[in-house]
């Protein structure tokens, strides 16, 4: 089913009804059948990709040589449109300053998790709307951000996941760069770039490799 808003579903279904309407050869009735086309059409529209839970991965993969590793309990909180997503590891390291998050984001994300490690600073956000967009734009899967966001309304609506500390309205300063690609270490685990990561409502899970269940 093609049509992903409620006004694209409507109109094709009264196109479909104009349709059988107009052809008395059908062997069911245009109700029977737009009913059928009705729910499909709710069907469809609420179904979500299939997303490895982090509670099924560490079941199958704690114990096992893929050297999973689950991020402590600090406060992390979902504020993207996406609340589950995973993929492959690029890392930034910056402290209160973003010039290199946007620099990153305007490129091609090919699926990937950009993992900000900002000292876990509550003082600026490292992450707004703008950033989440550019993210969305650009294929990245989701951002974790060790430290703050703003514009966390807008980003809640916006097809991208990402996981920070909190939210602050005070943007970041743009004088520091950062460290790209690099190894970060927070809320006891460390992120390698070209890793694998995997969040979700109960956590965040990083393995060296791709997990499947």
């Amino acid at each position: 089913w093609p049509y992903t808003t409620k006004k694209e579903r409507f109109d094709a279904t009264m196109s479909m009804l104009l349709i059988l309407s107009r052809a008395p050869r059908f062997s069911y009735s245009p109700v029977t059948i737009t009913t059928s086309i009705l729910r499909h059409t709710m069907s469809t529209s609420t179904r979500t990709p299939s997303f490895p839970a982090t509670a099924d991965l560490c079941d199958k993969y704690v114990t096992s040589p893929s050297r999973l590793h689950v991020a402590g309990s600090l406060h992390f909180h979902n504020y993207g449109g996406i609340s589950q997503f995973s993929g492959q590891v690029q890392t930034i390291r910056c402290f209160e300053s973003n010039p290199l998050v946007r620099k990153t984001l305007s490129q091609e994300g090919h699926g990937r998790v950009l993992v900000v490690d900002g000292g876990g600073s509550t003082r600026v956000a490292i992450l707004g709307d703008e950033l989440a967009s550019l993210a969305a734009k650009n294929n990245w899967a989701g951002l974790i951000m060790n430290g703050c966001i703003r514009d966390s309304k807008a980003i809640s609506k916006i097809p991208v996941g990402v996981k920070a500390l909190g939210t602050h309205p005070l943007k970041s300063i743009k004088t520091h760069e950062g460290e790209l690609g690099c190894i970060v270490a927070f809320a006891g685990i460390e992120f390698v770039p070209g890793h694998y990561v995997y969040s979700d409502e109960d956590g965040i899970v990083v393995s060296e490799t791709e997990l499947t269940l």
